[in-house]
């Protein structure tokens, strides 16, 4: 256990360590990618690193590259179709730039769903396949 030359110096790492950045988002898709590799094995589910900063250069580059801001974080692809995910804290909120990147989606007619936790991306999995299923018969 660290031991503290003064109060104020344990309070201000303690200040500290809670505003340290936290991958609360990253965490859950990380175990949703995991559980779905787990258990739909003859699927695909990958990401398109889309975020994060980058010189005005690299981002330039990228660009030229087709990279489009707002893209979701997950794309699932099943028995033909594609599903669209983008993965948000519990209490995370879309961007206007990802919310416009859904409404093109859907106008062409595919799937985008906003997933807060595991449980509810593996719930969104199952009856999106389940439907495709029913329809197949």
């Amino acid at each position: 256990m660290k031991k503290w030359n003064s109060y104020d110096e344990m309070v201000a790492a303690q200040k500290t360590a809670r505003n340290r950045p936290r991958h609360i988002e990253s965490d859950i898709q990380k175990e949703c990618v995991r559980l779905f590799r787990l258990f739909y094995p003859r699927f695909l589910v990958f990401s398109v690193p889309n975020g994060g900063s980058r010189n005005a250069r690299e981002a330039a580059i990228l660009s030229a590259e087709g990279v489009l801001p707002g893209v979701s974080d997950l794309i699932v692809v099943a028995r033909g179709r594609v599903l669209f995910v983008e993965m948000k804290s519990p209490r995370g909120h879309q961007s206007r730039y990802q919310k416009e990147f859904q409404d093109r989606i859907e106008a062409l007619g595919h799937e985008y769903r906003i997933c807060h936790s595991v449980h509810e991306f593996m719930d969104t999995v199952n009856m999106w396949l389940k439907d495709r299923k029913d329809e197949e018969r």
